[in-house]
Protein backbone atom coordinates (compact mmCIF):
# COMPACT_ATOMS: atom_id res chain seq x y z
CA UNK A 1 0.00 0.00 0.00
CA UNK A 2 1.48 3.31 -1.06
CA UNK A 3 -0.13 5.25 1.79
CA UNK A 4 2.01 3.30 4.28
CA UNK A 5 5.25 4.56 2.77
CA UNK A 6 7.18 7.46 4.23
CA UNK A 7 8.58 9.69 1.53
CA UNK A 8 11.37 12.21 2.01
CA UNK A 9 13.02 14.41 -0.62
CA UNK A 10 16.40 15.88 0.23
CA UNK A 11 17.28 17.29 -3.20
CA UNK A 12 18.77 15.79 -6.31
CA UNK A 13 21.84 13.59 -6.19
CA UNK A 14 23.80 16.29 -8.03
CA UNK A 15 22.86 18.93 -5.42
CA UNK A 16 23.99 16.65 -2.60
CA UNK A 17 27.27 15.81 -4.38
CA UNK A 18 27.95 19.53 -4.98
CA UNK A 19 27.43 20.30 -1.29
CA UNK A 20 29.68 17.43 -0.22
CA UNK A 21 32.43 18.56 -2.62
CA UNK A 22 32.43 21.98 -0.95
CA UNK A 23 33.58 20.41 2.29
CA UNK A 24 37.28 20.87 2.93
CA UNK A 25 39.40 17.76 3.49
CA UNK A 26 40.17 17.21 7.14
CA UNK A 27 37.08 19.05 8.42
CA UNK A 28 35.11 15.88 9.07
CA UNK A 29 34.65 15.13 12.75
CA UNK A 30 36.55 12.27 14.24
CA UNK A 31 35.19 9.72 16.59
CA UNK A 32 37.12 9.95 19.80
CA UNK A 33 36.07 6.63 21.31
CA UNK A 34 37.56 5.60 24.60
CA UNK A 35 36.46 2.84 26.95
CA UNK A 36 34.99 5.54 29.20
CA UNK A 37 32.85 7.32 26.60
CA UNK A 38 31.94 4.61 24.08
CA UNK A 39 28.54 3.91 25.69
CA UNK A 40 27.60 7.59 25.68
CA UNK A 41 28.76 8.06 22.08
CA UNK A 42 26.79 5.06 20.88
CA UNK A 43 23.71 6.19 22.80
CA UNK A 44 24.02 9.66 21.27
CA UNK A 45 24.24 8.22 17.74
CA UNK A 46 21.26 5.90 18.24
CA UNK A 47 19.10 8.59 19.85
CA UNK A 48 19.99 11.06 17.08
CA UNK A 49 18.89 8.57 14.43
CA UNK A 50 15.68 7.75 16.30
CA UNK A 51 14.89 11.46 16.70
CA UNK A 52 15.47 12.07 12.99
CA UNK A 53 13.19 9.18 12.03
CA UNK A 54 10.57 10.30 14.57
CA UNK A 55 10.48 13.80 13.06
CA UNK A 56 10.22 12.41 9.53
CA UNK A 57 7.35 10.13 10.56
CA UNK A 58 5.62 13.06 12.26
CA UNK A 59 5.89 15.20 9.10
CA UNK A 60 4.57 12.38 6.93
CA UNK A 61 1.70 11.81 9.34
CA UNK A 62 0.75 15.50 9.17
CA UNK A 63 0.75 15.30 5.36
CA UNK A 64 -1.56 12.30 5.49
CA UNK A 65 -3.85 14.01 8.01
CA UNK A 66 -3.97 17.18 5.90
CA UNK A 67 -4.61 15.06 2.79
CA UNK A 68 -7.59 13.39 4.42
CA UNK A 69 -6.32 9.83 3.91
CA UNK A 70 -6.73 8.78 7.56
CA UNK A 71 -9.83 7.97 9.57
CA UNK A 72 -10.49 9.64 12.93
CA UNK A 73 -9.45 6.43 14.74
CA UNK A 74 -6.21 6.25 12.75
CA UNK A 75 -5.46 9.89 13.56
CA UNK A 76 -6.07 9.26 17.26
CA UNK A 77 -3.87 6.13 17.27
CA UNK A 78 -1.13 7.93 15.37
CA UNK A 79 -1.21 10.88 17.75
CA UNK A 80 -1.03 8.62 20.78
CA UNK A 81 1.84 6.62 19.29
CA UNK A 82 3.83 9.74 18.43
CA UNK A 83 3.25 11.14 21.93
CA UNK A 84 4.47 7.93 23.55
CA UNK A 85 7.56 7.91 21.33
CA UNK A 86 8.32 11.53 22.21
CA UNK A 87 7.92 10.78 25.94
CA UNK A 88 10.22 7.75 25.66
CA UNK A 89 12.81 9.88 23.85
CA UNK A 90 12.63 12.48 26.66
CA UNK A 91 13.13 9.69 29.20
CA UNK A 92 16.17 8.30 27.35
CA UNK A 93 17.69 11.77 26.97
CA UNK A 94 17.42 12.21 30.76
CA UNK A 95 19.04 8.83 31.41
CA UNK A 96 22.05 9.70 29.22
CA UNK A 97 22.09 13.41 30.19
CA UNK A 98 21.48 14.65 26.63
CA UNK A 99 19.63 17.74 25.50
CA UNK A 100 17.99 18.34 22.13
CA UNK A 101 21.07 20.37 21.20
CA UNK A 102 23.35 17.39 21.94
CA UNK A 103 21.46 15.26 19.41
CA UNK A 104 21.60 17.86 16.65
CA UNK A 105 24.55 17.15 14.36
CA UNK A 106 26.13 19.90 12.27
CA UNK A 107 26.45 18.69 8.68
CA UNK A 108 28.71 21.52 7.55
CA UNK A 109 27.41 23.29 4.45
CA UNK A 110 24.21 21.23 4.59
CA UNK A 111 23.30 22.78 7.96
CA UNK A 112 22.07 21.13 11.11
CA UNK A 113 20.51 17.67 10.98
CA UNK A 114 17.54 18.37 13.28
Amino acid sequence: MDEDKILFYAGSANEIVEELEKMKPGTQGRINATPENVESGLAKLVLTLIELIRKLIEKQAMRRIDGGSLTDDQIENLGETLMKLENKMDELKKIFNFTDKDLNLNLGPLGDLL
